[in-house]
């Protein structure tokens, strides 16, 4: 079977034997994908420094055709992101990027949409002139989008009802509520205007982002996130708590 090519970012990687580890990408050709890099604990191999953390690297992988784990047979850097090791609080949303890729998608089912996305968030993290809060913001926004779970934002997420202003949000219903539905939603939580408009700015336009500037709505919006992402996956993602608005 000929090797298949790809290009990845590295999600996690664990050591498998004393020469090699497994490795989790999160591939733009292929999705998630699994695979052994034999020797890839060598200081010298195929894979060199290309299965460094959150790096950048084009592959070579050979598939198995039914279970187990596919192979990797080479992996050459293409891009690093020097930024994060000079923001810890970048560096924890880009760990948190790889935690919600990881846990929350299947093995080879591909979103080209949310590969650009993160690539796009792992390169303006840590920039001094925008907070990483609300591009992480915008990143959680196309990948709710891509698989599902999109909120509705303009119109109640019961009845359906066109919003001229929504009071609260519901992550069990699925976006915010009108006045009718909110009493129904056990689950709801209050938000201000401020953070309806930054949420809808988020899910609409790709550099809304860049207009979050201001503190509370900021803090607001990663709450409402927060929520949201927890009750969705059901358990709160270990980074979650290391997060900035």
């Amino acid at each position: 079977m000929p090797a298949e090519k790809a290009l990845a970012i590295v999600l996690r990687t664990i050591d498998f034997s004393e020469t090699s580890r497994v490795v989790t990408l999160w591939t733009r050709e292929f999705g998630k994908v699994r695979a052994l890099a034999k020797g890839g604990r060598r200081l010298r191999s195929a894979f060199e420094n290309g299965l460094d953390l959150l790096g950048v690297c084009s592959i070579s992988l050979l598939r198995k055709s039914s279970g187990g784990l596919d192979l990797l047979t080479e992996a050459q850097v293409v891009r690093r992101f020097p930024r994060l090791r000079a923001d810890l609080t970048a560096l924890y949303a880009a760990y948190y990027i790889a935690e919600l890729l990881a846990d929350w998608s299947g093995d080879y089912d591909p979103h080209p949409i949310v590969f650009d996305e993160a690539l796009a968030t792992l390169q303006a993290l840590g920039d001094p002139d925008h907070p990483n809060g609300p591009r992480l913001a915008r990143f959680e926004f196309v990948l709710l989008r891509e698989l599902g779970y999109g909120p509705s934002l303009d119109g109640c997420a019961v009845c359906g009802e066109t919003l001229d202003r929504a009071d609260a949000f519901s992550p069990a219903a699925g976006g915010v509520l009108c006045t009718v539905c909110l009493p129904g939603q056990s689950d709801r939580r209050p938000i201000t205007a401020a953070c309806w408009r930054a949420l809808r700015d988020l899910d609409r336009a790709g550099d809304a982002w860049r207009g979050l500037v201001c503190p509370e709505a900021r803090a607001e919006v990663r709450q409402v996130l927060n929520h949201y992402v927890t009750y969705l996956l059901g358990r709160r993602p270990r980074l979650l708590p290391y997060l900035g608005s």
